[in-house]
Formats: C-alpha cells, structure tokens, sequence
C-alpha cells in the first residue's frame, strides 16, 4: 500500500516564549514492512540544533526556541510504501538488548488488575496468549479519550475502563511483561478507513515471541497491524517514542492543535524508480 501522511502540530502561548526545547521523534525509517518513499519535517518558529539515532533507533530532531516567541508550527510529511506482514516485525536487532524490555517503568508497572487480566489469557502457545489478551484489553478498556492524559498508567487506565490507544499499548506491555515476555512501545500512523483526517498519531504494543521475533498488537483495534501502519519510533513506553515532548521556559499557557492526515495513493501514483529513505528536516 501507497499511503501519504501528513502531520501538523501547532503550539499557541498566550505570552511570549523565551526558550522551549523539544525533541521529535517524526520521521520513520525503511525497515521490515515499509519503505520510506520521501519525508521531509518543517519547523516554523524554532530552530533545529542537531538531529541523531537514540539508543532505540528512532531517528531524532532537536529543535530550541530562543527568543520571543508566540507560536510554533511543526509539519512532517511524507509518502510510505507499507506491505502487510500480519503484525510480525521480525527479528530483534538494536543496539539495546532484548533483556531490556523486560523492565518496567512508571507507565507501565503491572498492578494486580494487570497481573489478573494477564494470568486470565489462554492460549496453547504465547502468540495465543497474546491474541487473548489482545482481544481481553479491547474489551476491558473503552477507547474514549479525554478520559485520560499522557501520564496515565496502565494499571489505572484498566482500573477506569477507559482510555485512548496509548492506553492499550501500555496495557498490554504491562501483562505481557508480567508474563516474562519482552515487550515495547510503539508510536505510529494508521490509516482509517473513510476517515482521512485525524486529530492524533497511533500507538500499539509489539511483544518479542520466540521463533516469530517481534509482533505487534494494537489492542485498541483488535488487530496485529497490516499494511495500513506505518511504525516511528519505538521504546519501554509512551516516554521513550513520543513523536514530540519537551518544555518551555516560563509560565505561558500553551494551547496545542494536532491535525493528521493519512491517506491511501492511487497505484498509478505510486510508481517510484527510487524506494530509499529520502528525508529532510529544515527549519523556518
């Protein structure tokens, strides 16, 4: 699938900023399942100070505003050619070692709720199990948002009964490590049916499975992700893969307008002759 996406995030103060750092983690990779056709990132009101690979591999931007400042638009746009895998990523190959994903953090620390629902998936094999709990998680937790926040956990997020896909992927990350299976976060774009326009990025969990490598699971849909995903930035939790996340300098109130477009190219459209990673970040 030829998908084109468009993501446009717009930070308003009601006075001006005098400094504010903030690290993007917006630009996907070629890798198992997609080919990055071309991506560029803009920065309208901030300056990009270095861009690198952190320790997860997800390709980074960091941008400083330094001066007064009312208003910053970042957009990342970009076309991916995707293929459908049945969720399975494949093999573990990072510079972090597999052993790391197996530790919690504060968003994802299992509770006794968590534990329960783990212990409660059956399955003959742990890609089974996972399924079930896949499946468990979509019907335990409403997807509803504004009922919880970026630093909601997953044990209160299942507690409550309701919450966005962050939510479910720090769910079922939360379970299945405490099932001693290796688990990560992942932040991304999905593309919905009917429905270009979106007011936020995705989020699922993939589990490490022994002969499979890494599977991914998107609880809040029910689904291992097909060639309607496209992964950006991966690690232990919503922290680690934030597609931006930083802070200002000051008491201004900040007001934030997400805008994210994902759409499906015709074939005719997506006929390219070069199928590398093509992608430029500049600032304005």
């Amino acid at each position: 699938m030829h998908l084109k996406i468009s993501h446009t995030t717009e930070y308003h103060y009601d006075e001006p900023v005098q400094y504010a750092l903030q690290r993007l983690r917006l630009t996907p990779l070629t890798q198992a399942g997609q080919t990055v056709l071309g991506w560029q990132t803009l920065v309208d009101g901030a300056a990009i100070e270095v861009s690198y690979d952190d320790h997860f591999g997800n390709r980074v931007h960091l941008v400083s505003v330094d001066g007064d400042r009312e208003a910053i638009r970042i957009t990342a746009s970009g076309e991916v050619h995707t293929e459908d895998r049945a969720g399975v990523f494949g093999p573990h190959q990072s510079y972090v070692p597999l052993w790391l994903y197996a530790r919690e953090t504060p968003l994802t620390k299992a509770g006794k709720l968590v534990r329960e629902l783990a212990k409660s998936a059956e399955g003959e094999t742990d890609l089974a199990r996972m399924h079930a709990l896949m499946a468990s998680i979509h019907d335990a937790v409403e997807y509803k948002p504004g009922e919880t926040h970026a630093e909601t956990t997953a044990e209160d997020a299942l507690e409550s009964g309701s919450g966005v896909c962050q939510d479910h992927a720090h769910i079922l990350i939360a379970a299945a490590r405490s099932l001693d299976l290796p688990a990560r976060y992942i932040s991304g774009y999905l593309m919905t049916e009917g429905k270009p326009d979106q007011t936020a990025s995705h989020a699922w969990a993939e589990v490490h499975l022994n002969g499979l490598g890494w599977v991914g699971f998107d609880a809040a849909n029910k689904i291992c992700p097909d060639d309607r995903y496209v992964r950006i930035a991966s690690g232990l939790c919503y922290r680690d893969a934030a597609p931006i996340s930083g802070l200002i300098h000051g008491e201004a109130k900040e007001t934030l307008k997400v805008s994210v477009t994902v759409e499906q190219q015709q074939q005719a459209q997506s006929q390219r002759q070069d199928h590398g990673d093509q992608s430029q970040t500049q600032s304005q």
